[in-house]
């Protein structure tokens, strides 16, 4: 730790300071920022030029100004305690305890920008994890190991989403670990609270870990809080061999604090002022997401992304779709329905679901359900379009059962209440029961002897 103070700051904008002549100044470093009262504000070192060294603070720059403001590098990166008792806990944006118990003391001081993982290294993800919401389990399963985006909007039920997989989810295998890291990214303090009290009464708190950083914060702040808690994860499945799953909400409000960063130092803007280098920053953050040879544990990542505009084109949804392994699209005409969750299984697609499904691991008639599921729907609402321009006079009786049997899906499979939890068996009967609503000749895409195991049309 260096006890230099370098008194050379040039210049100093909403979240960051530039000093002059500074040496040895490292990509990432800690740095502490002394202000004219004495009091000491922490930063991290964004860019060590040959020119000027950029520090961002953590506490924004009120009160900092260029003749009485000095700054120490402390030679270290941010790290914080990491133990097994995170588990039960609330954290803010720093890494903070504010649940009102004692601070974490001990354990393993952990770097919050984790290590690459090798990809030589990367097992391949091929377990279930039951969210208990029938639209993802049956429809889009999620793969242990997996990252797996939820594209949302303004005003639909994400928040109430999220916090029912905090609760339900699960691992199926017998003794087991399984955690959850919670991740709120630029929250309003009425989301915070909420989760707070949803993360309390549904007794799920004792195997949840909950970074929350508000929206009256520093952005700096939503930079960090990813991080800190991947490295929580990393800590729960890698020391502790849980399987871990990671919920980051809302990915957005990083990406805007990383324009916002970006803006301040001058940098050329790209697709909407984001940053050019927003692709790799994000890759950072889900590639930290993964089954390790060897280690018991996994890390499964499920960050919410809400699209501006609706637009899955926008470069915050377009580039999270590029590094991901699928994505849960909500619906606002669902929504509009009143139909909870409002996903729409046609625009969702999870790229790892069969490694995850089958005999073993979910139910043998997983996979081949799943898609007549699918196929049907599909049809069902291609066929309801259709007769809003020509009329139902014009469809046959076959058609108009599949257009009874769409309805009957988003009404039966898709909905479901905020409380209620289905395991798997039950939402691929669900399925079967819907199906038989429809010509058994029409099952092209089932085995006769699936039809004859699990298949409810009369005899």
């Amino acid at each position: 730790m260096s006890d230099v103070y370098y008194r050379t700051v040039r210049t100093v904008t909403n979240v960051l300071l530039f000093l002059e002549n500074v040496a040895g100044a490292a990509y990432n470093e800690i740095a502490e920022v002394q202000l004219a009262d004495g009091s000491v504000v922490k930063g991290q070192v964004l860019d060590a030029g040959e020119k000027f060294t950029v520090i961002q603070s953590f506490g924004g720059t009120s009160g900092m100004d260029t003749k009485s403001t000095k700054v120490r590098l402390t030679g270290d990166t941010a790290k914080i305690p990491m133990s097994s008792d995170i588990l039960g806990r609330i954290f803010d944006g720093n890494g903070n305890v504010i649940d009102g118990g004692p601070s974490i003391y001990g354990g393993n001081l952990m770097d919050v920008n984790g290590m690459p993982i090798n990809p030589y290294s990367r097992d391949e993800p091929s377990e279930f994890i039951q969210t208990g919401v029938s639209a993802i389990d049956g429809m889009n399963t999620l793969a242990r190991g997996q990252k797996l985006p939820i594209f949302s909007a303004s005003g639909l039920r994400h928040n109430d989403l999220t916090a029912q997989i905090v609760r339900q989810a699960r691992t199926l295998g017998k003794g087991e670990k399984f955690a959850v890291v919670f991740g709120g990214i630029g929250l309003t303090s009425e989301e915070a609270n909420f989760f707070r009290k949803e993360f309390g009464k549904s007794g799920s708190l004792g195997r949840t870990v909950a970074f929350l950083n508000l929206a009256s914060s520093p952005s700096v702040e939503r930079l960090l809080l990813p991080r800190m808690t991947l490295t929580a994860a990393e800590y729960l499945a890698y020391e502790m061999d849980m399987h871990v799953l990671v919920i980051l909400s809302d990915m957005t409000n990083y990406a805007e604090a990383l324009r916002e960063i970006s803006a301040a130092r001058d940098e050329v803007p790209s697709r909407r002022g984001y940053p050019g280098y927003m692709y790799t920053d994000l890759a950072s953050i889900f590639e930290r997401a993964g089954k390790i040879k060897d280690k018991k544990g996994s890390i499964t990542q499920f960050p919410i992304v809400t699209m501006p505009g609706d637009d899955i084109t926008h470069p915050i949804p377009d580039l999270t779709g590029y590094i991901t392994e699928g994505q849960i699209v909500m619906s606002r005409e669902l929504d509009k329905k009143g139909i909870y969750p409002n996903v729409d299984v046609l625009s969702s697609l999870s790229r790892l679901m069969n490694q995850a499904i089958g005999e073993g691991k979910t139910r043998d008639d997983h996979r081949d359900l799943s898609n007549q599921l699918f196929a049907s729907y599909a049809r069902g609402k291609d066929l309801h379009n259709l007769a809003q321009v020509v009329g139902e006079g014009a469809l046959t009786e076959s058609d108009k059962k599949f257009v009874e049997f769409s309805n009957k899906f988003e009404e039966e499979f898709i909905t479901q209440d905020y409380e209620e939890n289905r395991d798997i068996s039950k939402t691929l009967d669900i399925g079967w029961r819907l199906l038989s609503l429809l010509d058994k000749n029409e099952m092209k895409r089932l085995k006769d002897s699936e039809i004859r195991k699990y298949g409810q049309w009369e005899k």
